[in-house]
């Protein structure tokens, strides 16, 4: 039996964390629960009509969008995983090893990130603007003599990386910063005698810093993935999934048949789909990486 002061600090500790459950089960657990059951009825809007089972599912997997937004997520990741994901290991790693102006670049490589994500879009957009207004074709003309402009978006072989161009810009500072916490954590006599033996710089990144933060690195990647996996505002603002549905994603889809074609059991298909995708890789990712832990 719990005494008295066990019972208290157990309800004092719910008291705490209920007003976040409250929050977290309004916000995110029932429109999923709604969602769910609004992906197998038929619907006038948003008022269900009748039963229909796995019709809205058959009907998500028929949509012509649905296999290149499916696959253009996938690339999104990939290229995320190329471009983004060692960007901010690399700026946490020079950032810490900076001795003067720590505070300054903390600042500069986070103030990407309270920009708001459209305006980011927005942004990128002005810059990747085709013609000699572009403001990246202005900034190449001045230093690559006889320079034509380039129609940036209309090639669908670069249009993805350059929207995860965008992406790392805009969110690789703050994870940046979560890596410099990992860094900072490092007990400094592995550094000291790292030194003490002649270690140079590379010679500590390389046998110190990666190995101390390579369990941080893991959590980043599942959580990059689940993050790149919903992306929506810059296909959506930069490109609006062109050219030809060269850069949809899976999640614009979703945008898509909600608030054009105004579907949204078929929406709600599709989100509940993304879901168990989600689910699949984080599961299949928690068991690769505990088989290699072990």
């Amino acid at each position: 039996m719990k005494n008295k002061a066990s019972v208290r600090r157990d309800l004092m500790a719910w008291l705490i964390m209920a007003p976040t459950i409250i929050l977290f089960a309004f916000f995110v657990w029932v429109p999923l629960i709604e969602s769910i059951v609004l992906s197998f009825f038929n619907a006038h809007g948003m008022r269900i009509n009748k039963f229909v089972g796995l019709q809205n599912y058959i009907s998500a997997f028929k949509l012509p969008d649905f296999m290149p937004a499916l696959q253009n997520t996938f690339v999104y990741i990939l290229w995320s995983l190329v471009i983004g994901f060692f960007v901010p290991i690399l700026l946490a790693i020079m950032i810490s090893e900076t001795i003067h102006l720590k505070g300054f670049f903390r600042i500069g490589v986070y103030f990407p990130n309270i920009v708001p994500g459209i305006a980011t879009a927005y942004i990128w957009l002005n810059l990747y603007k085709a013609g000699p207004t572009g403001v990246l074709n202005i900034l190449l003309s001045k230093i690559i003599p006889n320079f034509e402009p380039v129609a940036w978006l209309q090639g669908k072989t670069w249009i993805i990386p350059l929207i995860v161009i965008a992406m790392t810009w805009k969110g690789a500072g703050s994870t940046a910063l979560i890596y410099m916490a990992g860094i900072s954590s490092i007990n400094a006599e592995l550094y000291e005698a790292a030194t003490i033996d002649g270690a140079g710089i590379f010679q500590r990144i390389i046998h110190i810093t990666l190995p101390q933060i390579f369990s941080l690195g893991k959590t980043m990647l599942i959580l990059q993935i689940i993050s790149v996996f919903q992306i929506l505002y810059e296909p959506l603002i930069i490109t609006n999934g062109g050219p030809n549905n060269a850069s949809i994603s899976i999640l614009m889809l979703v945008y898509r048949r909600a608030f054009e074609y105004y579907n949204y059991p078929e929406a709600s298909a599709i989100s509940v789909l993304i879901c168990i995708m989600l689910v699949a890789l984080s599961a299949l990712y928690t068991k690769l990486t505990k088989s290699k832990d072990d």
